[in-house]
Parts: structure tokens; C-alpha cells; sequence
């Protein structure tokens, strides 16, 4: 079965071809809305020094949401950052201008609702999220110390409500195979979901906060989050063992886990050059428990200071 990826050529975030590049692809993704829909937009919100360069660019989620209100969509932005308020890692990135320019704010996703694992346990996910009529997924393309590459899977796992993110890391990061088992529970536990991607700047050599932007140019959308991702990992010239997401969904057999099924009705992927593209080096997976008290810490005051 084949999975269409709508990929777009755009160098610059600047440029005054993003907004109908963003149009495009997502029509040629196979992305239609009905007046009256509620839309939850989900950017990468990843609180850090490095706001502006490790989340999802401004203008991209603006281009994006703006298509979706022309469209008549309800339009909500809101993330689940592990420590700390989506608004003020919108205010860090400059999301927040580009939203306020549209008549939008980023806000947190609440109301964690439990999730049964495949593994044992149970994860909050957020209602929020569950009941909107369709969520757009808009990650940040990034090399990730821990999961090799961080892209459409990944970002869902912001649907995890806040302080949940951080633990879920300690209790079940010490296997690789029971973290990514978790995070494919997560991704298949969100329905109506569309994908899409800012791989215009990607990080490399460290990630998923401290990376350097890529010149990569690369903009992609599609139906399926699975695809999408190994769209992005074929072009870098990666294996399946190389990708513990990738690796997951090739043993579970889902759908667009398999490049020679994926079809690409714009821009090809021969057609970017990766060449100086550099994975980020493997670091443990575990949040000790002395970072998590850090970390909530700091999550406590950020909130006041919102």
C-alpha cells in the first residue's frame, strides 16, 4: 500500500514562498477540513537556552494554522512541555508573536487521562488531545542522543500531559525497547492525526536541545506519521537499526515503514543534499532523580512567571 509524502524544497523560514509551499503540501498530503472542525495544532515545544533552534519554527506553525482558519478549522495550539508551560516556551521561541500575529496563543495541554501500555502500565495522556476532531503534528526534524532521530513519533509523545514526560523517561527509559514500545503506543493511541514537517533547518551533531540548524530545506506532510518519519530517515541515508522508532515500526509491520512504499507526488527526496548531516553521540536514556527535582523545580516557577 503506498503513503503519500508531499515534500516542498524551501530554504528559508523567511521566505514568501512558505505559506503556499505549507498550503500545498498539505493538500497534496491528502489534508481536507470542514468548516466548524477543531484542529489541535501540536508544535515541538522543548523548553531550553536553545528555544529558538530546537522547536518548531514560528513561521511554520503561523503558515500552518493560518491555511487551517482560511479553512474554516477551529484552531488550537497547545504542547506539553516536560518542565514548564507551553506559553513560555512559546514566548523563548517567538511563537508566540507569530500566534498573537493570527489571533492565536500556544497553551498546555491538560487533563491526563490513562493509557494502558503494551509493555505494563499506564501513561496520562492528555483528553485534550483525544477528543480534538484532528490534530496536526508539526515536529521540529532533529537528531535525538537517545532515539538517533526525533520527528513525527516522537513529537506526539507531547500529548503526555507536563510532569509525566519526565518520569515516564526514568521509569522507562532504561530499555530501549520498552521506551520506544511506549512512544508507539502513544502515536497509535491518537487517531486523526496529519503530519507536518519543519526540516528546513534540522538539527544535527547534538540534539534534541543543543543541536546546530542543517541547511537542509526539506518541508513534508502526510496522512501517516510512520511515513513521514522514514521518508526523513531514508533521505539521511539511515537503517532501521540505526532507529529504535524505525526498528519498532518495521517489527510491528505498520503501514509506511517501508520507503518503497512511500510516494512522493512533489519534490523528490534524491533532490536535497544531506552530505555533513551529523547524528547526535547516544547518551543514557534515564532522567536521574536529581534532574527530575531540578527540572520540577524549575517547572514550578516558570508557572508563576507565566
Amino acid at each position: 500500500m503506498s503513503t503519500r509524502v508531499a515534500i516542498a524544497h524551501i530554504l528559508e523560514y523567511e521566505s514568501t514562498l512558505l505559506q503556499r509551499a505549507t498550503q500545498l503540501i498539505l493538500e497534496e498530503s491528502g489534508l481536507t477540513i470542514h468548516p466548524g472542525q477543531t484542529v489541535l495544532v501540536k508544535p515541538n515545544l522543548v523548553n531550553g537556552s536553545n528555544a529558538r533552534h530546537c522547536t518548531t519554527h514560528p513561521r511554520v506553525v503561523q503558515a500552518a494554522c493560518t491555511w487551517l482558519l482560511d479553512q474554516g478549522a477551529r484552531v488550537t495550539v497547545a504542547d506539553s512541555p516536560a518542565f514548564g508551560p507551553a506559553s513560555y516556551v512559546a514566548r523563548a521561541s517567538g511563537l508566540a508573536d507569530a500566534l498573537g500575529e493570527i489571533g492565536l496563543k500556544a497553551q498546555s495541554l491538560k487533563r491526563a487521562t490513562p493509557l494502558t501500555l503494551s509493555q505494563g502500565g499506564t501513561i496520562g495522556l492528555s483528553q485534550d488531545a483525544l477528543e480534538a476532531d484532528l490534530i496536526l503534528n508539526i515536529p521540529k526534524l532533529k537528531v535525538h542522543c537517545q532515539m538517533t532521530m526525533s520527528g513525527a513519533v516522537k513529537n506526539m509523545f507531547g500529548c503526555v500531559v507536563g510532569f509525566r514526560k519526565a518520569l515516564a523517561h526514568n521509569r522507562l527509559g532504561h530499555s530501549h525497547e520498552v521506551f520506544r514500545s511506549m512512544l508507539m503506543d502513544v502515536y497509535a493511541a491518537l487517531p486523526h492525526t496529519h503530519h507536518l514537517v519543519d526540516g528546513i533547518h534540522p538539527l544535527h551533531k547534538d540534539g534534541p536541545i543543543k543541536g546546530v540548524p542543517f541547511e537542509l530545506g526539506w518541508l513534508a506532510a502526510s496522512s501517516n506519521g510512520i511515513a513521514i518519519d522514514t521518508a526523513a530517515y531514508a533521505l539521511l541515508g539511515l537503517r532501521p537499526q540505526q532507529v529504535p522508532l524505525w526498528d519498532e515500526a518495521m517489527q510491528r509491520n505498520l503501514i509506511g515503514a517501508d520507503p518503497r512504499d512511500l510516494l512522493y507526488p512533489l519534490e523528490k527526496p534524491d533532490q536535497f543534499d544531506t552530505t555533513g548531516f551529523v547524528l547526535s553521540p547516544e547518551r543514557e536514556l534515564a532522567f536521574t532523580p536529581s534532574r527530575l527535582m531540578t527540572g520540577r523545580i524549575r517547572s514550578l516557577l516558570k508557572h508563576f512567571k507565566k
